[in-house]
């Protein structure tokens, strides 16, 4: 059996989020008992109901820009949409374009504000790697980054079948700690956070700490080849700064657990510790770590986290995660998805949650 077959599953529809939930507060939330397998539904609010004030909550603060650009040949007028991925230096960025064919080296695009209108901005094309990706060079900006509020749509992920609110997508489409630019796509579970559950979450006594990885769109890329291991992940770019490192290393020591929020903060969370012994260091570095079954987790105790696509990464991760160490989690997280699906819960970006203890 392939390993599409074995993570692929049917949902409906309507149960693709199309649109965030009117408040953030206001998604639904299933809790996964591992070692009990039971599942019980709540609200998302009262996933702190499950911690204690020896626990600490890990959350990542990157920030999405508004990546999606749009602009044309200037050779031949052709319209081409650029999405921005990685940057690699100021103003040089690799970008997947559509169509990605036209645009040989030397190609010029020349990009349109949100009103449709040319700007001065253009950028050529310097490099094509073997992916298909281009590599950009931007001109007549000191930084393209100051200019992406003027030209730059949020980056919505292709599910979302409308065009992507300038104002309210770019607003919800962030979570409210977001502190650091360089995401092209949202660390989705912590979209649910409002600054009142913060200040709760704090006067409860719960500590957070924040870690930052810049969210490429190679994480919800689908897994197609047979062998899971042959698949290859893109790099990403993290940092684990000191507050933090010190924060899990006092929360071990006093056996509190780490809920991780979100995949993106397993996966910065255990690319340091693989490289350490199990410690977590402060550090600036970048991960492609690929966690699937079987996998022993160093970190993360808990893990807070949306409902992710058939086939993805993300999907692998969780279940590997609902069984640390064996190959029997795929199980338990379909029967978690089954139910969810019976329940009518929203799936992906714009979904619900589900709390794995």
């Amino acid at each position: 059996m392939g390993i599409t077959s074995e993570y692929g599953y049917n949902l409906p529809e309507d149960l693709i989020a199309q649109c965030p939930a009117i408040e953030r507060e206001g998604s639904r939330l299933l809790v996964l008992e591992r070692k009990s397998r039971n599942i019980s539904h709540r609200q998302f609010p009262d996933f702190i109901s499950y911690l204690t004030p020896n626990d600490l909550i890990v959350l990542n603060n990157s920030r999405v820009i508004p990546a999606r650009l749009r602009g044309v040949n200037a050779r031949s007028g052709g319209a081409i949409e650029s999405l921005l991925i990685e940057q690699n230096a100021t103003n040089d960025w690799w970008a997947m374009l559509k169509p990605g064919k036209r645009a040989r080296l030397g190609t010029q695009i020349e990009f349109f504000d949100r009103n449709g209108q040319k700007n001065q901005v253009y950028a050529t094309v310097i490099g094509i790697n073997d992916e298909g990706h281009r590599r950009l060079q931007f001109h007549n900006t000191p930084n393209i980054l100051n200019e992406l509020d003027k030209l730059g749509e949020p980056p919505l992920p292709p599910y979302i079948q409308r065009k992507a609110d300038f104002v309210k997508d770019g607003e919800r489409y962030q979570t409210v700690f977001a502190k650091i630019p360089g995401s092209v796509a949202a660390p989705t579970a912590g979209l649910h956070f409002s600054h009142q559950l913060l200040d709760k979450i704090k006067k409860s006594g719960i500590q957070i700490a924040y870690i930052t990885l810049h969210v490429g769109p190679g994480t919800f890329a689908p897994v197609k080849v047979e062998k899971i291991e042959e698949h290859k992940m893109h790099y990403e770019h993290f940092e684990i700064p000191d507050e933090t490192a010190q924060k899990i290393k006092e929360t071990k020591a006093r056996g509190g657990r780490i809920l991780a929020v979100g995949t993106t903060s397993v996966r910065t969370l255990e690319s340091i510790a693989l490289k350490h012994q199990g410690k977590i260091v402060p550090v600036q570095s970048k991960t492609n770590l690929f966690i699937y079954p079987p996998y022993n987790f160093k970190v993360v105790d808990l893990l807070l986290t949306n409902f992710h696509l058939p086939c993805s990464t993300l999907l692998m991760l969780v279940s590997a995660f609902a069984d640390p160490g064996g190959t029997n989690g795929k199980t338990l997280i379909f029967k978690a998805y089954n139910e969810a699906i019976k329940e009518r819960y929203r799936f992906y970006s714009y979904g619900d949650t589900m709390l794995i203890l």
